[in-house]
């Protein structure tokens, strides 16, 4: 490849690289035309995974770079002009050694952050409430088993619905996600047909919803974000309409999510069990 076409490939990295933090163009909860880097980050492991995903940016361009250089030298060092008498070395010890101990210092580098990262988002000991979001094709059911235990079903709005309110098309749904501000929130994930992923980019959220199995991760908004509505996607192919099932999770101060939870109480059926169920005999 000629400097010519390298040229404006190092132009955009460069770009990449100077906009990662994206604080000029991406706004809260959802991208934006141009946008550059991830989506500002909310949400204490969005802030951890924000900062992983720097490094390894940086990681990766300077492993770029670093090869750049010796390719071109090699082009230039060991050309037929400058030299003509190609040389008989087969083994260097000490080179053999380094390539085999930096890219293991490279992957431990990589290593202890993630792990870290993981475990960090695997899930919290002490939840303020619990919100359990179910897949199915092609909608979100949710459930606050720490409020009433009501349920309800979460679909995108049509089109016309979206351009006539002046709501966001494609990813505003007719019963949003509610959630307090300043709450360690424990999200419980499962699917009533095919696999499923709830994911909320400004939250760092992406886990499966999987049929049969719950997984489990957690999160907690800031109260500066109390007003904001955070929009996601399913990001696993579940299907002819998987690319209409968005989530919307609408923050609020406690005050307002305690209202709004004697509203929905109301408003929404409850998923308790019935008090005595009654069980045909065997006889």
């Amino acid at each position: 490849m000629s400097i010519k076409k390298l040229f404006p490939i190092l132009l955009l990295g460069l770009a990449v690289l100077t906009g990662l933090d994206g604080s000029a163009v991406a706004a809260v909860g959802q991208a934006e035309p141009w946008q550059l880097g991830l989506q500002d980050p909310v949400s204490p492991v969005a802030v951890e995974g924000h900062d992983f995903f720097i490094l390894l940016t940086w990681l990766m361009t300077i492993i770029t770079v670093v090869v750049l250089v010796l390719l071109l030298y090699v082009l230039y060092r060991f050309s037929a002009k400058r030299n003509p008498v190609p040389s008989k070395t087969t083994h260097h010890t000490l080179l053999e050694v380094v390539w085999t101990v930096v890219p293991v210092l490279i992957l431990l580098v990589i290593a202890i952050p993630s792990f870290r990262l993981l475990y960090f988002a695997d899930r919290v000991e002490d939840a303020d409430l619990t919100l359990k979001i179910i897949g199915k094709q092609w909608y979100w059911t949710y459930e606050y088993p720490d409020n009433g235990n009501f349920t309800f079903d979460s679909l995108m709005i049509d089109e016309e619905t979206a351009v006539a309110e002046g709501k966001m098309r494609l990813l505003d749904v007719d019963n949003p996600v509610v959630l307090p501000v300043d709450a360690n929130i424990r999200l419980i994930m499962t699917s009533d047909d095919v696999i499923h992923n709830w994911a909320m980019p400004s939250l760092f959220i992406k886990l499966d919803a999987v049929p049969g199995r719950l997984n489990e991760t957690w999160t907690r908004i800031p109260a500066e974000y109390a007003g904001t509505t955070f929009y996601g996607q399913c990001s696993e192919l579940c299907g002819v309409n998987h690319a209409y099932m968005p989530i919307a999770v609408k923050a609020v101060t406690m005050e307002e999510y305690e209202a709004w939870v004697t509203k929905a109480q109301e408003q929404f059926a409850s998923a308790d069990l019935p008090s005595s169920v009654s069980v045909a005999s065997a006889e």
